[in-house]
């Protein structure tokens, strides 16, 4: 049991921080003061930028030693390989679009503008199901050709978003012509 207090025991109290508590100017400055040197910074960000430029490099000439880790290995090059072969409805979509916005504009005031907005969503459409069918048939493939039964994470992703950009403005450089099959 606990004993009892007495008026010669003084009440047990908690031991203080041992110093006084800053003044607020005093720990604003604390804070100002940057967390990693500025030279460091400076080395740091000019490595970073070194780096870009030699993936970016890579990319425009297809080595695949320096590109970044998301688009290296045989799988990712068969991929883009596959999708930059055919010809995708995907690829056609920003020009598409902006021709359907064209023609909407200028049927505004007949009330047939309608028409090129659904046909706009038709053409959607359309491309999805390209998209889609591309990529059953190219998983087929990938199982043929590494033998893998699951396929590496964000596959189907890479290769649909590959096929929805125009082919000149893809990274990396399409490395083979529209027919041609990748190896």
């Amino acid at each position: 049991m606990t004993p009892a207090l007495t008026e010669s025991t003084p009440p047990p109290t908690s031991a203080g921080k041992g110093r006084p508590t800053p003044k607020r100017k005093e720990a604003e400055a604390a804070n100002k003061r940057p967390l990693v040197a500025p030279a460091t910074k400076k080395a740091n960000r000019e490595r970073a930028k070194a780096q870009r430029d030699i993936e970016y490099r890579a990319m425009q000439t297809g080595d695949e030693r320096n590109m970044p880790a998301k688009d290296r290995g045989p799988v990712r090059r068969y991929i883009r390989d596959s999708v930059d072969s055919r010809w995708n409805l995907g690829e056609f979509f920003l020009p598409m679009a902006v021709i359907f916005l064209v023609i909407q504009f200028a049927l505004a005031k007949t009330g047939l503008a309608v028409f090129a907005i659904l046909a706009l969503y038709v053409y959607i459409i359309a491309s999805v199901f390209d998209a889609w069918l591309m990529w059953r048939g190219m998983k087929k493939r990938l199982v043929a050709k590494f033998g893998i039964e699951q396929l590496p994470r964000g596959a189907a992703m890479y290769a649909v978003l590959r096929a929805f950009q125009i082919r000149p403005s893809r990274m990396p450089k399409p490395q083979v012509k529209h027919g041609q099959r990748p190896a």
